[in-house]
């Protein structure tokens, strides 16, 4: 296998790096190229660990931590581990001889990136945030060019992309494909269905919130809420409930099944994320955007308004969530179609880059200087 056949991607940690990752193996695989020449490099503390063996890439964890921005006990292995990691990051280079190392955002990136600086591979770095993180911004001076979700990046050699998402998220017909999505789901097809997804870790706040909105919508037949609440919250989570009396409330910890929810919702509940918001956009869907507020620097305000500004979505910031307000925007949009539909288009309008190949096209650039 020649050098120029093999990509490294590097990332992970949580969903929010590790699925655009998977969106970029897969589209560069549907570009052409060799499935097995495609190698993940990522944290053994990370979702990774869980999403990697199904995906049938080959792949590498390493034992790397954040850099916490508090004094913290953690900071102290900070070094000894992103040095050891580092050198067995650039054991595998050596090894696989990449074209490229892609890099996705996220402390879990950084070893193979600074491998494939001190070995002079080209790298790309992704950068999904309208606002890039740390991670992005220090890996964006040492890269050839740098992808960009967004438009009006300031990081050097910044080209505009959109995000990566997933060829089966693109491929998504909500018309089309949201009867067929119901029926694998279990979904009826005569309630307004919400999604409710907090990301992989979940969302205490929207689960609060949406537990007090399942009490007092207790008796509706009209709604059915598919609840992602996150693996930690399971146990504090409302009973599952399915009377046909009154409504439906389904709850999960961790959904993979992302794509039919597209399908399938009539509304998400969303923290606002890159990834999400670019999932949102490239499909369509009708949302209210809670931006977690301890993002770093706010950002996830800054992605929200990507889509709120322009009549995209509803962004609704944390300090004013509750399950009043929530039930208002449901009740609202539920007896709106036209309201949903100007969501929708306007969307899909945002989400024309995210569908595009511009990202792919640019990696494969840079490979093959």
């Amino acid at each position: 296998m020649t050098r120029r056949d093999v990509i490294v991607v590097t990332g992970g940690g949580t969903s929010g790096h590790v699925l655009p990752a998977l969106a970029i193996m897969d589209r560069w695989v549907a570009r052409g190229h060799d499935r097995s020449a495609v190698h993940y490099v990522g944290t053994s503390g990370g979702i990774e660990q869980r999403l990697l063996p199904a995906s049938g890439y080959e792949h590498t964890l390493l034992e790397v931590v954040g850099l916490q921005r508090s004094l913290s006990r953690r900071n102290v292995a900070f070094v000894p581990k992103l040095v050891r990691a580092t050198w067995r990051a650039r054991a595998l280079l050596r090894r696989l001889r990449p074209a490229v190392v892609v890099n996705v955002g996220g402390y879990a990136s950084m070893p193979a990136t600074f491998a494939a600086r001190l070995m002079r591979v080209p790298i790309v770095v992704v950068s999904f945030d309208r606002r890039p993180g740390l991670a992005s911004k220090f890996a964006a001076r040492l890269a050839t060019a740098t992808a960009a979700a967004f438009e009006g990046s300031r990081l050097p050699r910044a080209r505009h992309t959109g995000a990566p998402i997933r060829p089966e998220i693109i491929g998504i017909d909500r018309g089309r494909d949201r009867p067929a999505a119901r029926r694998e789901l279990g979904l009826p097809e005569d309630r307004f269905v919400v999604t409710v997804f907090g990301g992989s870790l979940g969302a205490k706040a929207l689960n609060e919130a949406v537990a007090e909105l399942v009490e007092r919508c207790s008796g509706r037949r009209d709604l059915a809420i598919h609840h992602v609440v996150g693996d930690r919250w399971l146990a504090d989570a409302p009973p599952a409930q399915s009377d046909p009396a009154g409504i439906m409330y389904r709850v999960i910890g961790y959904e993979d099944r992302m794509p039919l929810l597209y399908a399938a919702s009539d509304l998400m509940v969303t923290r606002a994320g890159a990834s999400t918001i670019a999932e949102i956009a490239a499909t369509g869907t009708p949302a209210i955007l809670v931006p977690w507020p301890g993002a770093a620097e706010n950002h996830q305000v800054d992605n929200a308004r990507t889509l709120s500004d322009v009549g995209a979505a509803i962004l609704v910031e944390e300090h004013d969530l509750s399950a009043d307000r929530l039930l208002t925007e449901i009740d609202r949009l539920a007896g709106d179609a036209g309201a949903r539909a100007d969501l929708a288009r306007a969307a899909a309008a945002a989400g024309q880059i995210h569908r595009g190949d511009s990202l792919i096209d640019l990696i494969d650039e840079v490979a093959g200087r």
